[in-house]
């Protein structure tokens, strides 16, 4: 799809002569209000971006949570059915952050209506359902992105270019870690989130995707896996109606949690190096602890997300005893420069979104994009890798899983 002339607007409109693609959000819990958070901030940060978002339409199956968002985004329509985003020929893109289980469905419709597409990983419950919203996007000759966050960080790309340049020498081995206490406590209503049929494989798809797309975006090609797996809170109560996050629902009917709580994967990389990753959902003390340490034969990178616009970085030839410092990212690594004038000025989750709202918007007019739906089928092989590591006891190729 080529952004029509009609959507041509004049500079009073946009404060810049341009063209505004018109956006609807499928879904809206927190995820969708993201989205829409970063689309309202993107001509902040962008102010040469083309096209310009400007979201139109809010779906969701509560109609007083999209009309409450609506009021506040100042978005003219709601709808509580998704179909009628689709079915509109004034949309040019859709954002999908529905539960996992709609996105194939919703994916490929949004697709095969030629209307570019937004949506958050992992992209339905296997790599078979990232592969045909791949395959839809493809035929459609539209744009993709998926929410790959944290290859947004502009830490995390300075990392990849200190490891890229050889500033630590060969990779070795590394770590990386997802651990998050949001399904810790085990009154946490039994949602979707936990089913296997609607929520896939638990924290694989949650938190381990991200953990895939990272080993990639930072070290290559992943050559093989093996995996354990376990549900260390088996059962939760039934919601009595319905959830957004992670809601507690003490006293009711308890139901068996499906899908994983934890997992943990050894990785031979095709460069020969070795890597860890591990995920958890019920990692009690432990509130979005995510982060890597990275090996080489002359140096380390570490990184944590919590403190997100820091490095501890030993580089040099020392072997033994090598210092290892802080180093403040600023201006000059990954799109920092479009939120802050110097380094060590704190840089947020929000912020990410909205590198990724810009990065698919240019995307559409032929700019540089980010992560797209092609990354979303990478993951997705990854964790289809785990999972059946885990049945057969053995090591996968994630190849294996096309």
């Amino acid at each position: 799809m080529t952004v029509d002339t009609a959507t041509e607007v004049t500079a009073t409109e946009t404060g810049n002569a341009g063209v505004v693609v018109p956006v609807g959000i499928v879904g809206f819990g927190w995820m969708g209000r993201a989205h829409a958070q970063a689309y309202a901030r993107v001509r902040h940060h962008y102010p040469q971006l083309t096209p310009v978002p400007k979201l139109m339409v809010i779906a969701d199956e509560v109609a007083e949570r999209a009309a409450e968002a609506a009021a506040q985004f100042d978005v003219p329509s709601t709808v509580t059915d998704w179909h009628d985003v689709v079915d509109d020929p004034a949309i040019g893109a859709v954002s999908v952050t529905a539960p996992n289980f709609l996105h194939r469905e919703i994916g490929c419709a949004v697709v095969a209506a030629g209307k570019h597409l937004w949506i958050e990983k992992p992209v339905g419950l296997s790599a078979d359902d990232a592969r045909a919203v791949a395959t839809a996007a493809r035929a459609a000759g539209v744009q993709t992105a998926v929410g790959f966050n944290y290859r947004n960080v502009p830490a995390v790309a300075a990392a990849r270019e200190l490891i890229a340049a050889g500033g630590i020498g060969e990779v070795t081995h590394a770590r990386f870690r997802l651990f998050s206490d949001y399904a810790a406590h085990p009154d946490g209503a039994l949602s979707w989130r936990f089913q296997r049929a609607r929520g896939g494989n638990g924290v694989l798809g949650d938190l381990a995707s991200h953990g895939a797309d990272l080993v990639w975006f930072l070290l290559g090609d992943i050559e093989s896996v093996v995996a354990d797996t376990a549900i260390f809170v088996p059962d939760r109560p039934r919601p009595t109606g319905s959830t957004s996050g992670h809601q507690l629902a003490s006293g009711g009917e308890r139901g068996p949690v499906e899908n994983e709580d934890y997992v943990s994967a050894q990785m031979r990389m095709s460069s020969g190096a070795r890597c860890v990753l591990e995920a958890s959902r019920v990692s009690v003390g432990a509130q979005n602890s995510y982060g890597f340490e990275v090996h080489g034969t002359e140096g380390v990178v570490r990184w944590d997300y919590r403190r997100m616009g820091e490095l501890e970085v030993g580089d040099g030839r020392e072997y033994q005893d090598l210092a290892v410092a802080t180093r403040f990212v600023g201006p000059g690594a990954g799109d920092y420069a479009a939120f802050q004038p110097g380094a060590a000025n704190p840089m947020s989750y929000d912020d990410l979104k909205v590198i990724e709202a810009a990065r698919f918007c240019a995307s559409i007019t032929g700019g540089t994009g980010g992560a797209t739906i092609d990354d979303a089928v990478r993951s997705a092989e990854v964790l289809d890798a785990m999972t059946t590591s885990v049945r057969e006891a053995a090591w996968i190729s994630p190849a294996s899983m096309r």
